[in-house]
């Protein structure tokens, strides 16, 4: 079995066993590492496309395109590439994501996707922080969201997400991490209180972007903006049961008073003491319950061994 395949039925095992659901199991290629001149392995993926039913972990992972996009200076994708890859998740019925405009150096690429007809419902938007308005009113126009990641974008000096300007713009917002290299791990509270307080400094207005609006980013805005929200990101009858349950009487929340205030600025990943999902609990009484994270954390290690002894690293 090839390693990308075996990888693949891992990470399938490991989602089966922890119960998590992912709203995209993403197709990713590194573009510095792929020629710009060459697709990415197209029959592959159209392949697990047809084949996802079966790789899906009972519904709880959905399958998309983190595409590459058209790519920029000094190694730009031609058209002819980069359409095969849109064209191929899109005629597949997939959700594309693309992370664009990220720096000053590549502002207009947002206005470039629009002008190509490449901006959709099906398509997210990662970062877009040098947006103009005239391509936030393409953006909302074409029903594309966009996905802000605040400590990715901090960590690495992008800029201050426009989070004011997308929301007063009609457009669909999520929060993300991006990733854990960059923001130091998957903490959605600090996520929350980040986008609160950049948006707030950045206008110079202490109640421009109040807590129970970053609450719905977090949550019915999030999953509107990946195109799950009739699945989750509300407690609705008819979706599935995926929740998370925060103990009000710790130390750092109580006394527990406005819960959109309190979640925002004053709770933290020790406070979850219980999380559900799909109706499957997965945490209780502040313990994990699918796996031995002792275990975990010693696989992780001793895989990130074996990666610095071939590579000679370290």
């Amino acid at each position: 079995m090839p390693q990308h395949s075996r990888s693949r039925v891992r990470r399938r095992e490991l989602a089966r066993a922890e119960g998590v659901r992912a709203a995209r199991a993403l197709l990713l290629r590194n573009p510095q590492a792929h020629p710009a001149t060459e697709t990415i392995d197209l029959v592959d993926f159209e392949r697990l496309a047809r084949a996802w039913k079966s790789h899906a972990s009972e519904g709880l992972l959905d399958l998309g395109l983190a595409w590459r996009g058209m790519g920029a200076a000094p190694t730009p994708v031609p058209p002819e590439i980069y359409r095969k890859e849109f064209d191929a998740a899109r005629g597949a019925g997939l959700p594309i994501s693309v992370h664009v405009a990220n720096l000053r150096s590549r502002a207009g690429a947002v206005e470039a996707l629009a002008k190509a007809n490449l901006l959709g419902k099906d398509v997210q938007l990662i970062h877009a922080i040098w947006i103009t308005p005239e391509e936030i009113k393409s953006v909302a126009a074409a029903g594309s969201s966009v996905s802000l990641s605040p400590y990715t974008e901090l960590r690495i000096g992008f800029g201050f997400p426009q989070t004011g300007e997308l929301l007063g713009g009609g457009v669909t917002v999520g929060l993300s991490v991006d990733t854990t290299v960059l923001s130091g791990n998957a903490d959605m509270f600090a996520i929350m209180k980040a986008i609160q307080n950049v948006e707030n400094s950045r206008t110079e207005n202490e109640f421009k972007l109040p807590a129970r609006r970053v609450l719905e980013l977090a949550t019915i805005e999030g999953a509107r903006s990946m195109g799950v929200d009739d699945r989750v990101g509300s407690l609705k009858p008819g979706k599935r049961a995926d929740l998370i349950m925060v103990a009000t009487r710790d130390v750092n929340i109580g006394v527990f008073t406005d819960p959109a205030h309190m979640l925002v600025e004053a709770a933290q990943p020790s406070n979850v003491d219980t999380v559900v999902v799909d109706g499957r609990i997965l945490k209780r009484r502040g313990k994990l319950m699918a796996f031995d994270t002792r275990q975990v954390v010693g696989q992780a290690s001793a895989a990130l061994a074996a990666v610095r002894k071939r590579g000679n690293w370290w």
